[in-house]
C-alpha cells in the first residue's frame, strides 16, 4: 500500500512553500500529484507537485480524489487539524 493517496497530509520539503502543509488531492501519475493547502488556511494554491518534494506525515483526511478546497477545509475541521496546519513546520 502506497503513502501517496488522495486525502494524504503532507509537508512540503522544497520550493517556496517549503515546510508548509498541504493535502494530496489527486495522484496523476508515478511521480506527480495535485495538491492544496488550501489557500485559505496555509496560503498554498492548489497545483502539480512532484512526490519528490513532499514528506507524507500519519494523517490522512477523509476526502474524495478532486475535492473541492471548501470539502477539504470541513475535513481537516473534522480531524482537528487546523491548527497543526495554520502554523506549518518549524525549521
Amino acid at each position: 500500500m502506497s503513502a501517496i493517496i488522495a486525502g494524504r497530509v503532507c509537508v512540503k520539503t522544497a520550493g517556496r512553500e517549503a515546510s508548509k502543509y498541504c493535502v494530496i488531492t489527486d495522484v496523476i501519475d508515478d511521480y506527480f500529484v495535485e495538491i492544496t493547502g488550501p489557500k485559505a488556511l496555509t496560503g498554498m494554491k492548489r497545483k502539480k507537485c512532484n512526490i519528490s518534494h513532499i514528506e507524507p506525515t500519519a494523517d490522512i483526511l477523509k476526502i474524495k480524489a478532486k475535492a473541492t478546497d471548501d470539502d477539504i477545509l470541513k475535513a481537516i475541521d473534522t480531524a482537528k487539524l487546523t491548527d497543526k496546519m495554520k502554523a506549518g513546520l518549524k525549521l
